[in-house]
């Protein structure tokens, strides 16, 4: 924290511009840091959605794969049955 001037001390004007410019100087910081802290949040979500669409996707393909698979397997059992009953 910044320490008190000689001149602040025998001063009220000076002490209170002095303070009047930290407190702007604190409120830049701030300010800089709220903006930083929102780019990380858009980032965030932007990589969640990213996550949240390629787990989707892939969900989409193992459904297809297992419906691909479910109807080869009932095929075969068709035609190993219709063999079966026609000889």
């Amino acid at each position: 924290m910044t320490e008190t001037t000689d001149i602040e001390k025998k001063s009220l004007e000076a002490h209170v511009e002095l303070c009047a410019e930290r407190y702007r100087f604190l409120e830049n910081r701030l300010t800089t840091i709220d903006d930083k802290i929102e780019k990380q949040s858009t980032v965030i979500r932007e990589v969640h959605d990213m996550v949240h669409g390629m787990v989707e996707k892939r969900t989409d393909q193992i459904m297809a794969w297992g419906l691909g698979l479910i109807t080869l397997l009932i095929a075969a059992v068709g035609y190993l049955l219709s063999i079966t009953v026609f000889q």
